[in-house]
C-alpha cells in the first residue's frame, strides 16, 4: 500500500504542473503589427504574440527566413489579413496543427469587384477588394470578436479573461472614435489625393473624398503624362491636401505638392498601437489641414 504522504505529495506535484502548464501563454503570430495589437488586447497575459512584419516594412513583400518559418510553425494559432495582402503566405507552409484565422472575412469591405478598375481602365493589383481594412476603426470591432472566438477555441480556460479584455478594447475605442469625429468633423468632404491607395477605408470612416492615387498601380509611380493629368484635376477640384505613406516616394510627393499647392501629410497605415495609430493620424491630418492654403 502506498505512503499517504508520498500520495499527497505525488497529487501536490501533479496540481502544480497543471497550474504551470496552464499559465504558459498562446502562442500567436500575426503577418502585420496591426493585427498584433489587436491580438494583445483581446489576449492581454494569456497570449505572446509576433508579427512576421514591422510597420515599416511593405507587406506584400517578404523574404521569408528561417526565423519566420520557425515561430509561425511553432504558433498555435496564426492571424492573417488575408484578400491577397501578403501573397508570400503560402509559402510558410504550415502544419495542420496550426490554426489560421482569417480577418478580412469578418469584417466590412469596399472596392470587391473583381477585377477593380480605375477611371483609366487599368487594373488594380488587389483582386478582391482593398485589403486595408483595419484603417476603418469599425472593423477592429470584428476583427477582435473573431481573435476572441479563436483565443476562447484554444484555450478555454481564459475565456472569461479573453471577453472582459476584448470589452474593455472596444470601449477604449469606441471612446476614441467619438473624439476622432469630432476632430475631424471640419474636414467632412474634403477632396484629398492619395499616392498609395490605402487610405479609402480611413477616408470613408471620417468622411472624406479621394479623388484620385498618384500611384497608377500601387508602387509604380505615374508617366510624366500620367503625373500631369493628376496634377491638372487636383488644380481643377482644388484639391488641398495630399496623403503619403511613409514609403512613399519623396520626389513624387514634392512635385505634386508644388505644382498643385496642396499640403502633402504622412501617415503610417500601420502599426504596433492600434488607438495611438489613430490619434497621431488624426492629429496630423488636422495640423495639415490648416496649414493648407
Amino acid at each position: 500500500m502506498p505512503n499517504f504522504r508520498n500520495v499527497l505529495a505525488a497529487l501536490a506535484l501533479a496540481v502544480l504542473a497543471g497550474h504551470a502548464h496552464a499559465q504558459q501563454p498562446l502562442r500567436v503570430v500575426t503577418t502585420s503589427p496591426d493585427l498584433k495589437a489587436l491580438a494583445e488586447a483581446v489576449g492581454g497575459s494569456r497570449v505572446a504574440v509576433e508579427s512576421l512584419l514591422a510597420p515599416e516594412h511593405d507587406p506584400h513583400v517578404l523574404e521569408i527566413k528561417p526565423g519566420h518559418l520557425a515561430r509561425a510553425r511553432a504558433a498555435a494559432l496564426v492571424i492573417r489579413v488575408g484578400l491577397d495582402h501578403e501573397p508570400w503566405f503560402t509559402r510558410l507552409r504550415l502544419p495542420p496543427t496550426v490554426r489560421v484565422l482569417d480577418a478580412s472575412r469578418n469584417v466590412r469591405l469596399i472596392q470587391t469587384e473583381t477585377p477593380r478598375l480605375r477611371i483609366e481602365r487599368v487594373a488594380h493589383v488587389h483582386a478582391y477588394g482593398n485589403t486595408h481594412y483595419w484603417l476603418d476603426p469599425q472593423n477592429a470591432i470584428a476583427i477582435t470578436a473573431a481573435i476572441q472566438a479563436a483565443f476562447s477555441q484554444e484555450s478555454p480556460a481564459d475565456a472569461a479573461a479573453f471577453e472582459t479584455n476584448r470589452r474593455a478594447f472596444v470601449t477604449a475605442l469606441e471612446q476614441k472614435m467619438a473624439t476622432w469625429n469630432r476632430a475631424l468633423m471640419p474636414l467632412h468632404g474634403t477632396r484629398v489625393v492619395v499616392v498609395h491607395d490605402s487610405w479609402s477605408y480611413f477616408a470613408e470612416a471620417f468622411g472624406l473624398t479621394i479623388v484620385a492615387a498618384a500611384e497608377p498601380t500601387p508602387g509604380i509611380p505615374p508617366s510624366p503624362p500620367e503625373l500631369a493629368a493628376l496634377l491638372r484635376h487636383m488644380r481643377e477640384s482644388r484639391v488641398r491636401i495630399v496623403i503619403a505613406d511613409p514609403h512613399a516616394d519623396p520626389g513624387l510627393v514634392r512635385r505634386i505638392a508644388e505644382g498643385t499647392g496642396a499640403r502633402a501629410v504622412t501617415l503610417n497605415p500601420s502599426g504596433y498601437d492600434y488607438l495611438r495609430l489613430f490619434d497621431e493620424n488624426v492629429a496630423q491630418l488636422v495640423a495639415a489641414a490648416r496649414a493648407s492654403p
